[in-house]
């Protein structure tokens, strides 16, 4: 079973005379506000310890229970939705095919990459708990009952993946290895994606997690050069992390993984040229592995809150490049930049160009691939990206009138009729 469409009103259009590219100078993070003492590593949650009772969704109006994991872990709303332990909607789709686990802890992650909502800053304001990431709420749920649920198949089969993200937390690791082997013998039949913490990490726990049955290992790059990296989830805030671990890591996960189990992390908007983003991508192409793509967001409660998400012809044209790269077998070398690193020239013939925006598949939300295809991703992370009035990665298959907007946000004609 897959995830059906189910129709909705025409989005609106983005405002007109938007800018083209978000620029390396404006992207600045803003500064944190100092963290109170008692606020600080989950300080609120250890001293009042109140019990969790099952599923606890995010409210900042209550006192945060004490949760850890592995006996319990967060789930992006998508994944709550379609596993059953929440009711909603999502605009246009049915459900999320990959289950998406999120460690937790009341100290929460102790990096500070000033996009995330998730970020150590945060402890000043919003439990850990009760923190957005990816634009919405990870309920917290008992890993017994997530298991539980798995072994009737209670998610009706829809799941074609799961993925346990780690955080930079000092029990992360060993955590991870817990959730994995538990997954592994109680749904088989579902492969496991790591979002791993290089931070934390060497080679002999890639090694490890691929041991236990871990499927694809993938990396969190998100920043597309080590100046961007370094300003926005190294020195520049007070973070752990380093491009050189990062990539330590990702070349480690090549080599024990394989060609095709294996992807990062980028993120287009914080900066960079399309250059810059498409090099990386050509990069991990040639180690044989895959990028996944998301589209900057100003996540509400980050140091980036205040700046400007991708503008979609930026976004629109690294989505369809990264597409070339990734599953078309083109290169880098063959397109064309202009001097601000904007791309100007695909490289590729105007009617093969065409039949490839008409697909759709390359404005997909990018991820570990599911059973659908092999460039479909079953990390379809409903809008984690945009709103679904202005959708940045598509959770289902582009149809017409989307089709037609990615067109004009390419700056494309419309084609003649055939």
């Amino acid at each position: 079973m897959s995830c059906l469409e189910l129709p909705r009103p025409l989005a609106v259009q983005p405002t007109a005379g938007a800018a083209d590219m978000n620029e390396a100078a404006a992207m600045q993070p803003r500064p944190a506000n100092p963290v109170p003492a008692d606020a600080r590593n989950g300080g609120r949650v250890k001293a009042h310890e109140v019990a969790p009772q099952g599923v606890y969704r995010p409210n900042d109006n209550v006192l945060t229970p004490f949760m850890r994991s592995p006996e319990y872990v967060q789930m992006s709303t998508a994944a709550a939705i379609t596993l059953g332990v929440m009711q909603g909607y999502m605009h246009r789709t049915s459900c999320t095919r990959c289950l998406n686990l999120l460690l937790t802890y009341p100290e929460g992650c102790r990096a500070n990459c000033a996009y995330c909502g998730l970020a150590r800053h945060r402890e000043a304001e919003r439990d850990y708990a009760d923190r957005n990431f990816i634009r919405v709420d990870w309920p917290a749920v008992p890993y017994d009952e997530v298991l539980a649920i798995m072994a009737r198949g209670g998610d009706g089969g829809r799941f074609h993946r799961m993925c346990i993200s780690m955080i930079t937390h000092p029990r992360s690791d060993a955590d991870t290895r817990v959730v994995l082997e538990r997954w592994v013998a109680t749904a088989p039949h579902v492969p496991v994606s790591i979002l791993s913490n290089p931070t934390t990490m060497t080679r002999a726990d890639v090694q490890e997690l691929h041991d236990l049955g871990a499927d694809i290992f993938t990396v969190a790059l998100d920043a597309a050069t080590p100046e961007i990296f370094d300003r926005t989830r190294g020195r520049g805030v007070q973070s752990p992390h380093s491009w050189d671990k990062y990539w330590e890591i990702l070349q480690a996960a090549a080599e024990i993984f394989g060609p095709e189990k294996f992807g990062a992390h980028l993120i287009v908007g914080m900066g960079e040229s399309e250059r810059d983003v498409l090099t990386q991508v050509q990069a991990l192409r040639d180690l044989g592995g895959h990028s996944h793509m998301f589209a900057f967001f100003p996540e509400k409660g980050s140091l980036m809150d205040h700046l400007p998400a991708v503008p979609r012809p930026q976004w629109r044209r690294v989505q369809l490049a990264r597409y070339l790269i990734d599953y078309r077998d083109h290169r880098i070398e063959r397109m064309r930049f202009d001097e601000a690193g904007r791309l100007i020239d695909y490289g590729i013939p105007e009617s093969e160009l065409d039949r490839i925006i008409k697909a759709g598949t390359a404005f997909r939300t990018s991820g570990c691939p599911g059973k659908e295809a092999h460039d479909v991703s079953a990390c379809d992370r409903p809008y984690g990206d945009s709103p679904p009035r202005d959708i940045a990665s598509y959770p289902f298959a582009p149809q017409g009138r989307d089709i037609a907007r990615i067109r004009t946000q390419l700056g494309r004609r419309q084609p003649g009729p055939s």
